[in-house]
């Protein structure tokens, strides 16, 4: 799922949304977290991914593969 957002005030809820939304999908399999990448200022991508364990959110940045993991309430 691809996120674009016009103005910083909007990043979060955005965010915030879409993250719930691949929440909900990951607690049917139980077996995939979420990798959340930034590609430019307002635009990022989310999606469910086995090479994130489940119950996590990783965070990625594209142009330098920075990684952070972030634990959710899945």
């Amino acid at each position: 799922m691809e996120i674009m957002v016009a103005h910083a005030r909007d990043v979060d809820r955005a965010l915030n949304s879409a993250v719930r939304e691949l929440q909900t999908l990951a607690m049917v399999h139980g077996v995939e977290g979420i990798l959340a990448t930034k590609h430019a200022p307002g635009r990022f991508t989310l999606e469910l991914s086995r090479d994130v364990p489940y119950g996590y959110t990783l965070e990625t940045h594209a142009d330098t593969h920075h990684k952070r993991p972030v634990q959710t309430g899945n």
